[in-house]
């Protein structure tokens, strides 16, 4: 199952578990590196004002793991998003528990209550010079609207260049999300394409 997503607006990206030519089972490497907390302010769209009122949600705690570092807790309210936002909202019947989730890294936003704002998972592909991937991209419900969405890639892309310096990174994403995920550096690699009955198309970002 490749990464379908929602709106802009809504901040519903996509459930991205393929890569290029793949199957649907990558086998995929992580590498184990300090992981931890970090308490931030929610960051403007690019191009937005930055002197702009500050949303209801104007801190998250992000939350960078790999697998084996999550608590029960954690992913079980992972697994609920994602059921909820992808397979509930999207009504799309899928094997969401798809073996990628052990070898891939997790960056969780909660908010002051602990609740789950927005999740995406990262991981390396499985060609011999890989791209960095990302997947499984959604914002919660209670949370949309309020720019968590931007301020969740903006920080993945940082965590990422941090511990994949100089590797590109790919996404799967609905066709009309391009001009979101082009404001961060993305540009097309493939042509736009059916999956699932929604347009999709690959984008990459150099390294």
């Amino acid at each position: 199952m490749n990464e379908p997503g929602k709106t802009a607006i809504y901040l519903v990206y996509g459930k991205f578990g393929v890569e290029p030519g793949h199957n649907r089972n990558p086998r995929t490497h992580c590498f184990i590196r300090t992981f931890g907390s970090q308490i931030m302010p929610l960051s403007p769209h690019p191009g937005s004002s930055s002197t702009a009122a500050p949303q209801p949600s104007a801190l998250l705690e992000w939350r960078w793991k790999p697998f084996d570092a999550l608590t029960p807790h954690e992913i079980y309210a992972i697994l609920a998003a994602r059921n909820a936002v992808f397979i509930v909202e999207q009504h799309c019947v899928y094997g969401d528990v798809d073996g990628v989730d052990q070898k891939a890294w997790h960056l969780g936003g909660y908010d002051e209550a602990g609740r789950l704002a927005c999740y995406v998972r990262v991981w390396l592909s499985d060609a011999p010079e890989p791209d960095v991937l990302i997947g499984r991209v959604l914002t919660t419900q209670p949370f949309r609207g309020m720019g968590v969405g931007n301020a969740m890639l903006g920080t993945v892309l940082e965590r990422i260049r941090e511990q994949w310096p100089n590797r590109p990174i790919s996404l799967h994403a609905q066709a009309h999300l391009q001009a979101f995920y082009r404001a961060f550096g993305f540009a097309p690699s493939s042509d736009v394409h059916d999956e699932d009955g929604i347009a999709h198309v690959w984008m990459r970002l150099p390294a």
